[in-house]
Formats: C-alpha cells, sequence, structure tokens
C-alpha cells in the first residue's frame, strides 16, 4: 500500500485574535495549499497569562465549525443559544455555527498558562444554513489508545492499526472530519492506516517528526500527499496534530468571523450581524 509522503510544509506564523490573545496561525484560505474541509488551525501556547488572559469576548460566526482543542488549560464558553461550559486540559469543544451564532470563550480567570489549538472546520453549502449547535467533549471521554511506540487521542474520526479500526467520540459528519493528538517517544515511530480519499495535514506542536525523507521541526505544519498508509517517527520525545477530511471543493468567500459560498452570502451574513438578527433564529 502507498504511504503518505510530505507534499509541502509552512511555518505557523505570530498573529492575534479576539482581545488580543497572541496565537500561532496556520491559514489556508488562500493559495492553492488550502487544507479543505479545514479553513485554519490556531495554536495558543504561552507561560505568561497576559498573553491570553484577555481571552475572545462575544462574537459571531456563520457556515464552518470550530473545533477547540486544550492540552493544558482551561476555557469557558457561553452562546446565543443558551449554552454554556467548560472544557479543561485533554477536552474539547465543538461549535457548528451554522446559520449563526454569537459565542464568548474565555479563560479562567487564574490561568497561569495554556496551550491549546483551535480549528476552522468548513460546511458544504447544503449545511451552511442548517441549526446551529455545541457540545463539550471532556477529556475522559476522547478516545485515548497505544499502538506500536504511539500514544493517540482520537477527538473525531477513524484511523486503522493493525487489523482494528479505532473510532473517535465524533464521527458522522459529511466531512469525515479526523482530528487525532499523536505523541511518539525517542526513537519511536507508528503506522497508521487511513482512508486514502481525506486529506491528510500534521502539525508538530513538540520536538520533531518524521515521514519519508522529511523531519518537519516543531512549529511546522506539513500537507501530506495520497495514500493509505501514514508512518511517523520520532528522534526525540514528539507531539503532533494530525487532521483531515473529505475535500469539500466549492468556492469560498471568507470575511472576519463568516465563510460562505459567494461574497452576496457574506454580505448578507454582515447585513444580519449589524441588525441583530444573527443567531435570533437559533
Amino acid at each position: 500500500m502507498k504511504q503518505r509522503e510530505v507534499s509541502r510544509t509552512a511555518a505557523a506564523r505570530p498573529a492575534t485574535d479576539g482581545a488580543g490573545v497572541k496565537i500561532n496561525r496556520m491559514t489556508g484560505f488562500s493559495g492553492v495549499y488550502r487544507m479543505d474541509p479545514f479553513l485554519m488551525l490556531d495554536e495558543i501556547r504561552s507561560d505568561s497569562k497576559d498573553d491570553f488572559i484577555a481571552g475572545f469576548p462575544p462574537h459571531p460566526h456563520r457556515g464552518f465549525e470550530t473545533v477547540t482543542y486544550m492540552r493544558e488549560g482551561s476555557f469557558s464558553h457561553k452562546d446565543s443559544m443558551g449554552n454554556s461550559g467548560k472544557i479543561s486540559t485533554g477536552g474539547a469543544q465543538w461549535m457548528t455555527a451554522g446559520s449563526g451564532v454569537i459565542h464568548s470563550e474565555m479563560p479562567e480567570a487564574g490561568a497561569e498558562r495554556m496551550h491549546g489549538f483551535q480549528f476552522w472546520l468548513n460546511l458544504p453549502a447544503s449545511e451552511k444554513m442548517q441549526a446551529p449547535s455545541y457540545r463539550d467533549i471532556q477529556s475522559d471521554e476522547i478516545v485515548s489508545f497505544d499502538h506500536e511506540a504511539a500514544h493517540i487521542r482520537l477527538i473525531a474520526g477513524r484511523v486503522g492499526i493493525g487489523d482494528s479500526e479505532m473510532q473517535g467520540v465524533v464521527t458522522g459528519k459529511s466531512t469525515e472530519a479526523l482530528i487525532a493528538d499523536v505523541s511518539l517517544p525517542e526513537s519511536g515511530a507508528t503506522s497508521l492506516s487511513i482512508d486514502p480519499d481525506l486529506t491528510i495535514q500534521i502539525y508538530v506542536y513538540h520536538g520533531a517528526v518524521t515521514i519519508g525523507d522529511n523531519e518537519i521541526p516543531a512549529g511546522v505544519l506539513a500537507y501530506l500527499g495520497t495514500g493509505e498508509i501514514l508512518r511517523l517517527s520520532a528522534s526525540e520525545n514528539s507531539g503532533l496534530l494530525l487532521f483531515g477530511g473529505r475535500a469539500i471543493d466549492e468556492p469560498v468567500e471568507h470575511q472576519g468571523p463568516f465563510v460562505m459560498n459567494t461574497a452576496e452570502e457574506i454580505r448578507q451574513a454582515i447585513g444580519d450581524f449589524q441588525r441583530g438578527t444573527l443567531g435570533q433564529n437559533s
């Protein structure tokens, strides 16, 4: 079976979002290397609370999903659907903005350090105006297992290990989204079977990970080619996010917190927000 190889790499770049939160951003909104169906990946990582404590006050979204995964620290969520919740170290939040939602994501007041990620996951045109929804996924709900030298936390989707298939807590998405946190020890390696029709990326957040002839250092995103097998190895203790899904292959119009298919749909979203009607149909 064909092994996936690295087709391109891109370094994360410093940015700010929300109320001045410092982040590392990997984005696919421009150029030919979109992460379809993923639109963006942000990493928040700091030992200084001044970098993140202001958080993300209330703001709108329409047309996609947000997935937040915390490796360390806590975030509280509130939204216009009336939901509130909190995730701590090892937990995740999955919010489908759909037709529109206004939400906030705020760190705990006493937080001293934080390491987390947020994905923007696109929706096909037929699902962009669905009713919004939200769920917390606590750390003990996430499927965790060891395979060969790797420890894997499977948040969403399916991966094959040997003759078995492991399934994450979130499945059934039309994009067949796959999100996993993979840890490898020094001199460790593992092989995973992945649906060859899915686009796949990895982001190394610690150490360095080798795929084929390419070593991917921390802070770098690697886009992978096609294949059924993904082989990962590490010469030092390393960690990475593995993510991908079934490409939507539709036009993407993006402005601020809205992701639709046409410029007219973006204007409609902005108008609904300005009129105060976005998020009221939830």
